[in-house]
């Protein structure tokens, strides 16, 4: 490859938001200069903390000054220490309001019955029809490049299309344990699916099964290392969509 990427690719490139000509160029070229390769691991290492943290905060608005990129442009000598310090910042404010109870809603269920995070998610977010997303589905393959930012070896995310249900967009989580995420799906009628990925418990691994908890129901099990679930309402169609689906990803 002749031509170096700008920086501005270099930045879009760490927070997912390359195309696939773009993110291949981009690739190239980092397997040609391993140094900055190394640099740009540690920026995506950093912005995945960084959206950790953030993942429990839902902002009035939009604070450009947060965006990663900005972070990376404006403080790129000092990028670990600021970004360390925005995050503490940020998420201490968050605790104190709406997101920071809703997000201590999610690290409760986590600790309780199986998968309980992964419906706390669905109601919090799936039930708002795609308000406070992280991501949106602008191309086919968008979110499972965002998935896969974020997640080691992530599952490959299921493809619902025959049943109806269209990707909408994904939002990242805080739990004590690591990262999750939920990516979520809907269909023409409005009616969503939900599929969950969070780091396996540390004190018992999850099996395989599927639970009811009022109008939800969850099917979910172990995969890749990560615990995965599918959430839907619990009527016969969805939920039968949810249990196929979730083999996939297993």
């Amino acid at each position: 490859m002749n031509n170096i990427p700008s920086e501005e690719d270099i930045h879009a490139y760490v927070d997912g938001r390359l195309d696939d000509t773009r993110r291949q160029a981009v690739e190239f070229y980092l397997a040609q200069h391993p140094q900055r390769a190394e640099e740009v691991r540690a920026w995506q290492r950093d912005a995945q903390e960084l959206r950790a943290a953030l993942g429990s905060w839902m902002p009035e608005a939009d604070n450009p000054s947060l965006d990663p990129s900005a972070l990376r442009a404006q403080h790129r000598q000092t990028w670990r220490a600021r970004l360390a310090i925005a995050a503490m910042l940020v998420l201490s404010i968050g605790l104190g309001g709406v997101g920071g109870w809703q997000a201590h809603g999610v690290r409760q269920a986590s600790r309780e019955a199986p998968m309980s995070d992964a419906m706390q998610a669905y109601r919090m977010f799936a039930q708002q029809h795609g308000a406070m997303l992280d991501v949106t589905e602008q191309h086919d393959g968008d979110l499972q490049i965002w998935l896969d930012n974020h997640f080691h070896r992530a599952p490959q995310l299921p493809n619902l299309q025959a049943a109806g249900f269209h990707p909408v967009g994904g939002r990242l989580l805080a739990l004590s344990e690591g990262a999750a995420a939920m990516v979520l799906y809907e269909n023409a009628q409005g009616n969503a699916i939900s599929f969950y990925i969070r780091p396996p418990s540390k004190v018992a691994a999850l099996p395989r099964g599927q639970r009811q908890e009022g109008t939800l129901m969850a099917v979910y099990g172990p995969s890749d290392g990560y615990n995965v679930a599918m959430v839907s309402r619990a009527d016969e169609y969805d939920a039968d969509v949810a249990r196929k689906a979730l083999p996939t990803a297993i």
